[in-house]
């Protein structure tokens, strides 16, 4: 009987952290969970949004085909500055993609859709020029307009594509042996926040005087005035948290788009 209080003495007592381990296992076992199935449901949508665009451009390919097989070539040879204007468009929007400096981050879902967004409003005004002058004004638009808005169109696709060079060129100096990111204010970024912008503006507003087609010039100049005041303000809200005060003295000191107007 006096052995009784020894004995229980001798035998260690439970660990109290086998349940706590057996919890946290638990609990790391649920989390790696939450963190895989975004994951899947994010290359998926991904995906889906990736053959989504492939399959918009193939029907514009299909499009295109239709509209050679009716002749449209030679709706391009009759008018000669409306094909020097989408020649020099595209090759633009190429060369702009070989110049760019950085692309940002991976595209995601949401990036996809804010993309779509902001060039729906352009095929919009595309596609309004020629309609308006087909079946509201009738005719053709004099060939001394149609050739000032090539010079215009020509003029802003420069400044444009001279400002992303520029801009490439100078965002890298070298301080103290190493390079670094710097806020460019030299070259057209002298002048304006904005010059690609600006150039672009200038190159759509020219499209619309190339048709002779007045209610779309006005819309042009409102609705792409709306998304590049939209774009200006996503990209200077990055600008801002990347250089801080440099920048907001940069928008104290300068104007966005337009001297002395925007």
């Amino acid at each position: 009987m006096s052995d009784a209080p020894d004995s229980a003495a001798r035998i260690p007592p439970a660990k109290p952290t086998g349940p706590l381990v057996q919890a946290a296992a638990a609990k790391d076992d649920a989390a790696a969970e939450i963190v895989i199935e975004p994951v899947v449901d994010d290359v998926t949508d991904r995906n889906f949004f990736l053959r989504l665009g492939e399959l918009a451009i193939f029907l514009v390919a299909v499009v295109g085909a239709v509209a050679l097989g009716l002749a449209i070539t030679s709706y391009f040879t009759a008018h000669t500055y409306i094909a020097a204007y989408l020649l020099a468009y595209a090759g633009f929007r190429c060369a702009d993609l070989l110049v760019r400096d950085e692309y940002g981050p991976d595209p995601a879902r949401d990036a996809v859709v804010r993309r779509v967004a902001d060039q729906g409003p352009l095929l919009l005004l595309f596609f309004a020029a020629p309609f308006e002058r087909t079946y509201i004004w009738g005719g053709e638009a004099p060939r001394w307009i149609s050739g000032l808005a090539l010079a215009l169109e020509l003029v802003g696709l420069w400044l444009a594509l001279g400002a992303r060079i520029q801009l490439g060129f100078f965002s890298w100096e070298k301080r103290n042996g190493i390079e670094k990111h710097v806020l460019v204010r030299r070259g057209f970024y002298r002048f304006i926040r904005h010059p690609v912008y600006a150039g672009v503006y200038l190159a759509l507003i020219a499209w619309p005087i190339a048709y002779g087609a007045p209610i779309s010039a006005v819309l042009t100049v409102v609705i792409v005035g709306m998304v590049t005041g939209r774009l200006i303000g996503r990209e200077e809200k990055v600008l801002i948290e990347r250089y801080g005060d440099e920048y907001r003295k940069y928008q104290d000191e300068s104007d966005a788009m337009i001297p002395n107007l925007w």
